[in-house]
């Protein structure tokens, strides 16, 4: 299957696709970006990762380079080029390209880019149900991971770090010794109370979509969601914990850096919002929006 990708308003062959060599997301990461998943050829929680990126726009100053419906019908078009019924789409806005200097240039236009790739979707399911290890890392990030930009450096040094140790996911710690979020991913617990925790919103997390969805389901169900830090020794203590994100959903993790959680096994409340959140993804409702909580 050949594949195709949007750039600056033409669809060209992925092996073909390119950007000015001077473009600032390559040269100060000056850009953001979004993922969104696909399931049986329907977006999930699009709208949701839509009001995200043009908040991401705006807090950078980068023109929003059409509208929201415009960027929903080249997300579809890219998908339906590319034949995708299950996988996500990558959707990526820069600054654009200009002679290199650090402040704004003037008188330029956004570089925009999406491709869309397939995904297994029953390797996730697979990690569900078995549950997976997590180790932890210093956060080094910059201090707006509010904003979703594509300098994902030290996202990367931690996933790097897991995948040396043979784990799934890195769970990123502060200075004080609590957890922000992880890699790749939000990070949740669950106490011996049945009282689902996560970290406030702030400049110190991304507020996901695919956690703010999970919220919103977990209130229907009547859970108890606390917004709070936790350390790293609450999280090892805890009766569960597990990650979120656009292409995994949520998957249990059942170790963190080495030490067992709970009974070692995935938990009953984690499996529990998975299936619920199965349910939204396979409903395609992407007008449904959950409340985006931003800092």
């Amino acid at each position: 299957m050949s594949r195709v990708a949007y750039v600056n308003g033409q669809y060209v062959p992925y092996a073909q696709a390119g950007v000015h060599v001077e473009d600032r997301g390559f040269q100060f990461a000056d850009g953001v970006y979004e993922v969104v998943a696909i399931t049986d050829g329907g977006f999930v929680d699009l709208q949701g990762h839509l009001v995200r990126l043009e908040r991401s726009l705006d807090e950078l100053r980068i023109d929003r380079p059409m509208t929201r419906a415009a960027l929903s019908v080249v997300l579809r078009e890219t998908v339906r080029r590319n034949r995708v019924r299950n996988g996500s789409v990558y959707l990526q806005i820069t600054r654009g390209a200009a002679k290199r200097e650090f402040a704004f240039p003037a008188g330029i236009g956004p570089t925009v880019v999406a491709i869309a790739r397939p995904l297994d979707w029953n390797k996730a399911a697979a990690n569900a149900a078995k549950g997976v290890a997590a180790i932890t890392q210093p956060d080094i990030r910059w201090g707006r991971c509010d904003i979703k930009t594509v300098g994902l450096l030290p996202a990367a040094l931690a996933k790097q770090a897991a995948k040396e140790a043979g784990a799934y996911e890195a769970w990123l710690v502060d200075e004080k010794g609590f957890v922000t979020e992880g890699s790749s991913s939000n990070a949740w617990i669950v106490t011996k109370e049945n009282v689902l925790v996560t970290r406030a919103p702030s400049t110190e997390i991304l507020s996901g979509i695919t956690r703010a969805a999970v919220l919103e389901l977990a209130k229907r169900e009547g859970l108890k969601v606390e917004f709070r830090a936790f350390s790293v020794t609450e999280a090892q203590a805890a009766k569960e914990a597990f990650v979120s994100s656009a292409t995994s959903y949520v998957i249990p993790v059942v170790t963190l850096d080495g030490k067992p959680i709970g009974n070692g096994g995935p938990g009953v409340v984690a499996s529990k919002l998975r299936s619920l959140y199965e349910a939204h993804a396979a409903s395609h409702s992407t007008d449904w929006q959950a409340p985006f909580i931003a800092p």
